[in-house]
């Protein structure tokens, strides 16, 4: 599987509010950039960030862009969030993933966290 399609079937995996399958699609020694945030290194830490964000009922996160150079993909994106109380958040990321052995070795988006405030 290429770079892309990796990316692709991670995002697919969180759409289907599948963190675990997600995060079985980090290596183990990833390294997370959540930014502006610090850094989370290995798959347990990555999926503790996106746990801890609460359980949710749905995830949509709506690719709007997507550029793809050798082990490198970039996406503009939208990500939705529908928590299990009912409150929702809309968040503008751009997503940087880097891709080896049909892994994600780094994964870096950059966001403005004021828009993560559900509502």
């Amino acid at each position: 599987m290429g770079a892309e399609q990796r990316v692709d079937a991670f995002i697919a995996a969180m759409n289907d509010n599948d963190v675990t399958g997600a995060c079985a699609m980090l290596a183990e020694a990833v390294v997370y950039y959540n930014i502006p945030f610090q850094p989370v290194e290995g798959r347990a830490a990555a999926e503790a960030v996106l746990t801890g964000m609460g359980p949710m009922k749905s995830i949509d996160w709506e690719v709007l862009n997507s550029v793809a150079a050798g082990d490198t993909v970039c996406n503009e994106r939208i990500d939705r969030f529908e928590f299990a109380d009912g409150r929702t958040a809309a968040v503008r990321v751009m997503g940087i993933f880097r891709v080896a052995d049909d892994e994600i070795v780094e994964w870096r988006d950059y966001f403005d966290p004021a828009e993560f405030a559900p509502g």
